[in-house]
């Protein structure tokens, strides 16, 4: 009796585990809500997590109540230059830059500043770096790719960076810089696509990252005592080899 007993207790236990067997089976339409509802969980947990997205901010945007102000100290030997050629340094700054610009003669400097009318952020740095060049000994024209093209530089360094010298044998080395009547000059600009200025004992470079290298290494050797000959050659095949590069 008490096997029966027991018997008829655990059929109804049987019959419920079975209706929860029932209801744990998940239905396809299921399935698919919840796989639904999973994207778009992680659709919006992706959104909130992303970076934020301004708008670039324009040179208005960025321009202080103070304007900025760069001063390019004249030597004296540029003043007369300067006068000669400052419709050439005056008009591309105001017209193209979007600049102020005046000369100081007590204070002997260039003046420039930006205004309301400047666009880009940069300009005043291009514009001080184009008037340091002219200041330096280039011509305007040179001086003016600066504004044009985005990867030229300006190296500047000394006769006795390279090798100490003194007196005669200092006056030498600009010599053989020089060249006769400037033609080794003229040379190492025309391989290496430079502009090259001696300003007594310092030497002025204005170009590319790649061509300013080749041009210091050319004047570096002739410093060191190489002859001209023997540079000569070593730009030939320097040049040769970028003409085949490009």
């Amino acid at each position: 009796m008490a096997s029966v007993v027991d018997n008829q207790q655990l059929q109804p236990t049987h019959n419920t585990a079975m209706d929860e067997d029932d209801e744990v089976l998940i239905t396809a339409d299921q399935l698919n809500s919840v796989a639904a509802l999973a994207s778009t969980s992680a659709a919006e947990g992706a959104a909130k997590s992303d970076k934020p997205d301004f708008a670039p901010l324009s040179a208005k945007d960025l321009q202080t109540k103070r304007n900025e102000i760069r001063r390019i100290r004249v030597p004296p030997h540029r003043f007369s230059p300067l006068k000669a050629d400052w419709l050439k340094i005056y008009s591309p700054i105001v017209e193209y830059l979007k600049l102020q610009i005046r000369m100081n003669p007590k204070t002997r400097m260039i003046e420039i500043r930006s205004c309301a009318e400047t666009e880009d952020v940069g300009a005043i740095q291009k514009a001080a770096d184009f008037v340091r060049a002219y200041c330096m000994g280039f011509t305007a024209e040179d001086s003016l790719a600066l504004l044009r093209m985005e990867d030229l530089f300006l190296e500047t360094f000394e006769v006795k960076d390279v090798k100490t010298l003194n007196g005669d044998h200092l006056s030498r080395a600009i010599g053989r810089i020089a060249g006769k009547d400037g033609k080794t000059k003229f040379t190492i600009e025309n391989t290496t696509k430079t502009r090259i200025v001696l300003a007594d004992s310092k030497i002025h470079i204005l170009g590319t990252y790649q061509n300013i290298k080749i041009a210091r290494d050319a004047v570096c050797n002739l410093i060191l005592g190489s002859p001209p000959g023997k540079v000569y050659s070593n730009l030939r095949t320097l040049s040769s080899r970028m003409k085949e590069r490009f």
